[in-house]
């Protein structure tokens, strides 16, 4: 992927935006709206312990995600594809809930067990441009 191609992919993203995570459940497919976050340019989700998302990515932590985008008259879409990690790093978490306080509404502390932060790591990306008919997949 070229610099170029990447900026203008990455400008779509928002500090928090509405995605849908896909996930594998007992070899389907599992799709739920989540809050994407993007913070210095890596992608993180705030969740619970005891979301089933959680029980499934533990089983397998390949992931995609689809962000549509549009210009109010056209529209096109962001997948990204890669692997959800559990991020533990407690400064990291502390971080992600200082910045973004609406995680605080739900855990009170960095090191809370109920806390969980995973990282998206992405592999790979598809992308419609606004307007286009066809999407192009890169590596990242």
């Amino acid at each position: 992927m070229t610099r170029e191609l990447k900026k203008e992919i990455w400008s779509y993203f928002k500090d928090t935006n509405i995605v849908y995570l896909a996930t594998s459940a007992n070899n389907k497919p599992a799709v739920r709206p989540v809050t994407l976050i993007f913070h210095q340019d890596r992608f993180f989700i705030a969740t619970g312990n005891k979301d089933a998302k959680i029980k499934q990515i533990k089983i397998n932590n390949n992931i995609e995600f689809c962000l549509s985008i549009s210009d109010g008259k056209n529209g096109g879409y962001i997948r990204g594809f890669g692997q959800a990690i559990f991020n533990e790093d407690i400064p990291t978490k502390k971080e992600i809930m200082d910045v973004f306080e609406y995680i605080k509404h739900f855990w009170k502390e960095p090191d809370d067990p109920g806390y969980i932060l995973l990282e998206i790591k992405l592999a790979e990306i598809e992308y419609m441009k606004i307007g286009k008919m066809f999407a192009r997949r890169e590596k990242i």
